[in-house]
């Protein structure tokens, strides 16, 4: 056998090892950002649920006579820019993911003064809809409190995969970058007073 040949098994050996190495990555990292855009796609369907909650609720309110048409209208409107504000799964940014928090924490304070509001309107707190409606919107609120942590777990999985090392080395290379996470916002430590059960 050939000397000159050995190196060139060797180099060839380490070359398919490298290769199969970052093919490993890639595929992993592919499987893992899916992943989490899958649980992305979770939050928002979560979200729409809610959204077409308050809709039905927002009806149901604008029947009673006399309610508040301000309180119902910051409803209304608060809905109106939380069903505006998306997000490309595909691209999904801090600024992004920001605003629509931002937007979907609006649309809670303002449904929270209605149900407060609601409290003065005794023929509305007995109405079978609206209790109906009440009940479905503290469930899907469990529901995207749900979503937002298995979103945030997928994309913790994702970015310890592409910022651990060696990974670090090919993931800029391959193009994968690091998902921002669904936070808290400031002041959430501190739990909302809204009362879902009525005499």
């Amino acid at each position: 056998m050939k000397k000159w040949l050995i190196p060139l098994i060797v180099i060839g050996v380490i070359a398919f090892i490298i290769y199969q190495w970052a093919v490993g990555f890639n595929n992993t990292a592919v499987q893992y950002e899916a992943d989490a855009k899958t649980a992305w796609s979770n939050v928002e369907s979560s979200y729409q649920r809610r959204n077409d909650l308050i809709g039905n609720l927002v009806k149901t309110v604008q029947g009673a006579a006399d309610f508040e048409r301000g309180t119902l209208k910051d409803v209304i409107e608060a809905r109106a820019k939380a069903t505006s504000t998306t997000i490309d799964a595909n691209n999904i940014t801090p600024a992004q993911l920001a605003e629509f928090q931002q937007a979907q924490t609006g649309l809670s304070s303002a449904l929270s003064r209605l149900l407060v509001t609601v409290e003065r309107y005794p023929d509305l707190k007995a109405n079978q809809n609206f209790l109906e409606l009440q009940s479905q919107l503290e469930g899907t609120e469990n529901r995207i409190n749900v979503a937002r942590d298995r979103y945030n777990e997928k994309v913790n999985i994702y970015d310890i995969h592409t910022t651990k090392f060696p990974g670090k080395l090919l993931a800029g290379w391959f193009g994968f970058g690091e998902m921002p996470r669904y936070k808290a916002n400031p002041g959430s430590e501190n739990a909302p007073d809204v009362n879902f059960e009525f005499n």
